[in-house]
């Protein structure tokens, strides 16, 4: 039997790997992606709640979310796919000079790297959200060209069109090694056969380490459990999503907005975090969690939750992704540890990682690998990762 070759094998059909799979066949080359999953999306991808922002910290986060924001936010005039995008906005609150004064500080980076994004006082924030808690607010940050859209209706919609244009998928198959020659990649081999290319893409979302690991390369990427919830849908009261950075016993920060189709969607980060792969839901989130959100906005205290899940970030020590080409294995790129930010992330990374494998990088490209690079020096913390 004849081996298929590929141009680029992607490893992981989640929210970096599809939309990678879709540029790299709308630039007309010939990707496989392969999944231990039934079907696209079903790792952390379907666990993602939604949020789309530029509003981070670091360049290349801004720079790959405004890009993102670019796809999402015209995909359904583009492609004729509702993804159920709505630019709704994001806005930071601040009850505690503490958070004002980050907020504050962060807006001289991201105001470098174009983001429209502004303080706004107390009165100024209430007319944007209106149901906000008065009692004790400064104000807080607010980006309105943020938004949101479904994490399940963008996975389909990128494995439809990326099908359409010559990518194939493989799923139910696990990958067992990376076969190399003379320093090189030359194939993948699965539980179920082999496949010859030239290129992989480890983009296997919390078993990124294992799957480098396949050519003797330990990356710091290290999954731990977050829960979100939903509501039932109510009639729109809510346009952007809140964050609350403000720590608390068992969490770091939270967060929720109203969904398109009208139920609010929440998260909360614990502290300390909950490392490892368990994605069982707990009796401690919802408790804890409804508790701030309705200390926060008390209009929330009559929706009724329809239900709770556990998904997995697969973490860094710094906060940001790893992405780039391995220096110990030719042909072997990575395309990780995006933090639970994957979703947001993906559009921006797929369509960087189509051009590093064709070679077209521009200038941009080139400053944001730099800084995403799997050989920095992983010091610091992203302040609102």
């Amino acid at each position: 039997m004849t081996t298929q070759v590929y141009d680029a094998i992607i490893i992981g059909a989640g929210s970096v790997g599809l939309p990678a799979a879709f540029f790299l066949a709308n630039a007309g080359l010939k990707p496989l992606v392969i999944d231990q999953f039934a079907s696209p999306g079903q790792g952390s991808n379907k666990a993602a709640i939604g949020g789309i922002r530029a509003t981070h910290s670091t360049p290349a986060k801004i720079r790959l979310c405004l890009k993102s924001i670019e796809i999402f936010s015209t995909w359904q005039e583009v492609y004729g796919d509702n993804i159920e995008w709505y630019q709704g906005g994001y806005s930071f609150v601040a009850y505690r000079e503490r958070e004002e004064r980050v907020l504050k500080e962060l807006l001289k980076v991201q105001h470098s790297y174009g983001l429209n994004i502004h303080w706004l006082d107390r009165d100024e924030l209430l007319e944007v959200i209106p149901d906000l808690n008065r009692q004790g607010l400064i104000g807080g940050t607010y980006s309105p060209g943020d938004g949101s859209a479904s994490p399940l209706l963008t996975a389909h919609a990128f494995y439809m069109r990326a099908r359409e244009r010559g990518a194939e998928f493989r799923f139910r198959e696990r990958v067992t090694g990376i076969i190399r020659r003379r320093g090189k990649v030359v194939g993948v081999r699965t539980d179920q056969g082999g496949y010859a290319t030239e290129t992989v893409i480890n983009a296997a979302g919390p078993w990124a380490r294992p799957v480098a690991q396949m050519v003797g390369v330990d990356l710091p990427v290290v999954p731990d459990s977050h829960e979100a919830g939903i509501t039932e849908p109510v009639g729109r009261f809510l346009k952007p999503m809140v964050v609350d950075i403000r720590p608390a016993e068992g969490s770091k920060n939270y967060y929720f907005y109203q969904h398109k189709p009208g139920p609010v969607v929440f998260c909360i980060t614990p502290e300390p975090p909950v490392v490892g792969t368990d994605r069982r839901e707990t009796s401690v989130f919802l408790p804890m969690i409804a508790r701030r959100m309705v200390e926060l906005m008390p209009k929330l205290a009559n929706i009724k939750v329809r239900r709770t899940w556990r998904g997995l970030y697969p973490m860094t020590p710094d906060g940001s992704p790893i992405v780039g080409h391995l220096r110990e294995v030719g042909g072997y790129i990575v395309a990780v540890g995006m933090c639970g930010q994957g979703y947001m992330l993906g559009p921006g990374v797929g369509a960087l990682l189509a051009r590093l494998v064709e070679g077209t990088l521009t200038s941009e490209d080139e400053e944001i690998l730099e800084e995403l690079t799997p050989y920095r020096e992983f010091g610091g913390e992203e302040k609102l990762k």
